[in-house]
């Protein structure tokens, strides 16, 4: 009755000719919400859609604290807090309900979908071919980064290039994990033909960004020529160039580095961010984090280069920061450096001596608080220049983390001549520039005469220079182990370096933790596999094959047999 009344209403009042037309009336677009007919109009709008495809990809949540915490995943870095449940990484207790959320990334492809699936309905007098292919582009880039980054963690995973109407539509298989790296490329290569070689603005991506985007894709994949090819193109653009001042491009007065590509981008006050602070100490009021452990330290040479084990290195355990690569305190902050903390007071950096000469508690000292160092060191990236930068991040600063530099670049190239074993001189010519920069000296080439050898110092001059910037972690899953012949071992390097050193890291109630966890994943398991299980463990660290095998019921003659027996077969 009420709806025949209405229309009653509405006929009355046409043919009152309050109504010229139906049209005028019921085709009114709502004043409280953008629709396609009143949004999709000029290229600013495209701009704002494109500028909301990048806030999950640049998120505090999603991106920054994964470019700091991924490396405590691994040998060189230690997360105690559990910011974005990244701890659990770390320690192995990753579980449905307690692990990063790297699956956001959808949240972003829909972003990156909504605006492919509407820029056409922008009017062509509104905008130029060349600026839609930059948009499309842009967006085609986070949507492969996104893709790329699923199928390198994940494998398996779903394809969305569309914008799902409702929840049912979404509910699509995982695909292959070759089909979704070949959706991800593919998205990479088209953005780099058709985008810009400038961004119109910091933070926007362009071609060297999408460039160094599908090097470092190929170069976790294992497709050497393709990941070499990309990494030549970023050079040839001659845009970018190694920082004189290593620390400089990490400070708040370098973020106009040309060594940098790309940084997730924050403004103070509108786009906070406040990460930094969980890299400082206690004794400044910050969280300390995610910070370096021993292994990092034990991979710098000498100062003469010669490893730390090598014949005549004078290495001296005692004082293990004497006389190193000068790289090292650019890269660990560790007792006995100058600092400059919060009050803008000078002292010597101490994490060392639980009292201090005053009789006061050390608040630096690793048992001193949960938000003290717990490995005694800090990271130096982003904490220099200390005095004003550390104001700036508690206050959410606009300090940029970085995405891709040009470093990175160079260590692509570096890896990928060796893998193909094409031009081993070249790629020690290129370790030389990084070590140089940062005041060490040439390498040795006596010493690295061999294909393999020239692969070992690659590989730890990546992990050098790229330390706490979060690649460590994926390089050490996918790099293959060599024995001293140059022959592969059949393992991974992860596998030789993880869990055991970690392990001991870790406090003792979360020793118990990690025990607890391993055995409770294994219920329902065969008995003879959890002793396998165990035996892997015991080989990593004793203690904690001996606490798995004890929190599963396993006997510990059994395990120890298996250990044996795993010993022989490998």
């Amino acid at each position: 009755m009420k709806l025949k009344n209405i229309l009653g209403l509405a006929v009355c009042l046409v043919g009152t000719g309050i109504f010229t037309s139906c049209d005028d009336f019921f085709d009114l677009n709502p004043k409280d919400q953008l629709t396609t007919n009143t949004f999709w109009n000029t290229s600013e709008d495209v701009d704002a859609a494109v500028t909301a495809a990048y806030n999950w990809w640049v998120n505090n949540y999603v991106g920054s604290k994964f470019i700091f915490y991924e490396d405590s995943y691994s040998d060189i870095g230690f997360n105690y807090t559990n910011a974005s449940n990244m701890r659990n990484m770390g320690r192995g207790s990753v579980s449905p309900t307690a692990a990063p959320n790297y699956w956001r990334q959808y949240e972003t492809i829909r972003r990156c979908n909504f605006v492919i699936e509407n820029i056409d309905l922008v009017p062509a007098s509104a905008m130029t071919e060349t600026e839609k292919n930059d948009f499309l582009a842009q967006v085609r880039a986070i949507r492969g980064y996104s893709h790329a980054y699923l199928a390198t963690w994940y494998g398996d995973a779903v394809i969305m290039d569309f914008v799902p109407a409702t929840a049912d539509d979404a509910k699509l298989p995982r695909e292959p994990e070759a089909k979704v790296k070949e959706h991800a490329m593919n998205d990479l290569m088209w953005s780099a033909e058709h985008i810009a070689e400038k961004p119109a603005e910091k933070g926007r991506i362009a071609k060297g960004t999408v460039l160094s985007m599908i090097a470092r894709f190929n170069l976790l994949w294992g497709n050497y020529t393709e990941a070499l090819d990309a990494a030549n193109k970023v050079i040839a653009l001659n845009q970018y160039e190694l920082d004189p001042d290593f620390l400089n491009m990490f400070s708040m007065a370098g973020q106009n580095s040309k060594e940098i590509i790309c940084t997730y981008e924050h403004v103070q006050t509108t786009y906070a961010y406040g990460d930094v602070i969980r890299f400082y100490n206690n004794s400044d009021g910050g969280w300390a984090s995610f910070v370096p452990t021993q292994n990092m330290v034990d991979m710098f040479e000498m100062a003469d280069g010669k490893l730390i084990d090598e014949a005549g290195s004078g290495y001296d355990p005692v004082h293990p920061f004497f006389n190193r690569d000068p790289r090292l305190k650019n890269t660990v902050i560790y007792s006995g450096l100058d600092w400059v903390g919060r009050n803008n007071v000078s002292r010597v950096f101490n994490t060392l001596d639980k009292t201090l000469p005053n009789g006061s508690s050390n608040k630096d000292y690793y048992t001193a608080a949960d938000n003290a160092s717990h490995t005694g060191m800090l990271w130096a990236k982003y904490l220099y220049p200390n005095q004003g930068q550390y104001s700036a991040a508690m206050n959410d600063d606009a300090l940029c983390p970085i995405i891709f530099r040009y470093a990175e670049i160079l260590l692509t190239k570096a890896e990928c001549l060796v893998e193909l074993n094409q031009d081993l001189q070249e790629a020690m010519n290129i370790i030389d520039r990084l070590r140089l920069r940062g005041g060490h000296i040439a390498v040795d080439r006596s010493k690295y005469d061999t294909q393999a050898k020239v692969r070992e110092l690659v590989r730890r001059e990546r992990t050098i220079e790229l330390a706490g910037e979060g690649f460590r972690f994926e390089d050490i899953v996918r790099w293959d182990e060599y024995d001293q012949s140059g022959a592969k071992t059949g393992k991974k390097v992860a596998e030789t370096v993880m869990p055991g050193d970690l392990y001991r890291l870790v406090p003792e109630d979360e020793k118990m933790r990690i025990h607890t966890n391993v055995a409770t994943a294994m219920e329902g398991v065969p008995v003879n596999i959890k002793v396998r299980v165990a035996a892997r463990f015991y080989q990593a660290d004793e203690r904690c094959g001996k606490g798995i095998a004890e929190a599963a019921g396993l006997d510990m003659k059994e395990v120890l047999a298996e250990v044996k027996r795993q010993q022989q077969e490998d």
